[in-house]
């Protein structure tokens, strides 16, 4: 049997393997009737020294760098070349659920476990890391772990406190890290090839698409903005409906048309609304809302988010209140490599029959990864798309299938 393939059998042992880890990662927790794990806890590190086991006995190197990521390397057949690299994140967010990362590591440690068993090495060498922190949960900074890889922590980071004003410095002090040496977590781009992500699809469109696999797009860019409509306050029972100024009827108009003319692949949302004066018998004067808006390419996420906002000075102008708009956050899409896509989908359509091909809305290590190498993200159904709670839930014929098709494009892509 080539190192491309693994038998349906093999697949179904791989799969039950990792939903055991994966429950015995969801153990691994700060609370005990739920699974919280943030970066550099006592918890963090107990999953890093149970993870770095199970690499070890696929037959990896292991090591945990100097932002607190667990790392492994599988030898290519010429010791010493560049790697592809799997994997994921290993903390979470706070009454999570137990496959949002985690999934990811532990399938790519079967993929190595498979060359492993069969003694098979390929021309480049496969690791796997898990990062340490993308979720962000205790410092409220996001994708700690795989910016270290990257080289692109800002210093400010490590004076960051979390909510008990423990600084990112001293929680590493206290986990046995330095501060100083961030910078030796960088890899040099020439080490990795690529970089690939097995995920859980924090939506629904596998699961509507009654398929198990998908492959990632692009991880949509997003916009963010504080949004105000003003209007006049008045007496509800005095003022005729024909000369009112209200901020709120102005504010509901403008959310539906947003929800009317905003289409797949894009997406938006309003999701907090907030009114003054407050009161019943009053005519709101002034609303507060928000706007989020993602989508898998930035030219035509700008685009409607101009035809949105022009759409809100209208409606303004005509109910004759006013409207203004600032953006708070912004973050690009990034596509995900071409080639990559192709192994990808190929490997996908070779175990599934078929492919499909979906953005992610959600973000992702791979966000920062691609500022130095290719991604690819490979996507497994999730019943009902329900993340970041504990009702996650993934199907193991499903895992099987999606590390069936992961071990096949990792080979594949090894040897081209």
């Amino acid at each position: 049997m080539s190192a491309r393939q693994m038998s349906a059998e093999e697949a179904q042992s791989a799969a039950a393997r990792i939903m055991a880890r994966c429950d015995a990662l969801a153990e691994i927790s700060e609370e005990e009737d739920s699974l919280t794990r943030v970066y550099l806890s006592p918890e963090h590190l107990r999953a890093n020294a149970c993870v770095a086991e199970w690499m070890q006995a696929a037959g990896m190197r292991t090591w945990q760098d100097a932002v607190g990521n667990i790392c492994g390397r599988y030898e290519a057949a010429e010791p010493g070349a560049a790697a592809l690299l799997l994997g994921s994140h290993l903390d979470t967010v706070r009454n999570a659920g137990r496959y949002d990362g985690m999934l990811g590591v532990l399938s790519a440690i079967e993929t190595v476990q498979w060359l492993h068993d069969r003694r098979q090495r390929l021309p480049l060498a496969v690791e796997i890391v898990g990062f340490a922190d993308e979720e962000g949960t205790r410092f409220g900074i996001t994708l700690l772990g795989s910016r270290g890889l990257t080289g692109s922590w800002p210093e400010s980071w490590i004076t960051h406190p979390d909510g008990n004003g423990i600084t990112v410095a001293a929680a590493m002090q206290d986990a046995g890290l330095d501060a100083a040496q961030v910078s030796l977590a960088a890899r040099h781009v020439s080490e990795i090839a690529a970089y690939l992500e097995l995920h859980i699809e924090q939506g629904p469109c596998l699961e509507e698409a009654d398929l198990a696999l998908g492959v990632v797009t692009a991880i949509n860019g997003a916009r963010r903005l504080n949004c105000h409509f003003s209007g006049e306050a008045g007496h509800a029972g005095t003022v005729p409906m024909l000369l009112r100024k209200d901020a709120l009827a102005a504010a509901a108009e403008w959310m539906l048309f947003i929800e009317q003319a905003t289409q797949a692949p894009l997406v938006a949302t309003t999701g907090t609304l907030s009114c003054q004066p407050g009161a019943v018998n009053v005519i709101p004067g002034e609303v507060q809302l928000s706007l989020d808006i993602r989508g898998p390419q930035d030219e035509p996420l700008e685009r409607h988010l101009s035809q949105l906002l022009t759409q809100a000075q209208a409606i303004a102008l005509r109910r004759g209140v006013s409207f203004s708009a600032s953006e708070y956050y912004r973050i690009a899409a990034t596509p995900c490599d071409k080639r990559l896509q192709q192994a990808l989908g190929a490997a996908v359509e070779t175990v599934q029959g078929c492919t499909l091909a979906l953005p992610s809305g959600a973000g992702h290590d791979a966000i920062a990864m691609a500022e130095r190498w290719p991604v690819g993200m490979l996507f497994v159904r999730n019943h009902r798309g329900i993340s970041h709670h504990p009702a996650e839930s993934v199907k193991m014929d499903d895992v099987a299938l999606g590390v069936q098709a992961y071990l096949q494009a990792v080979t594949a892509l090894a040897q081209a």
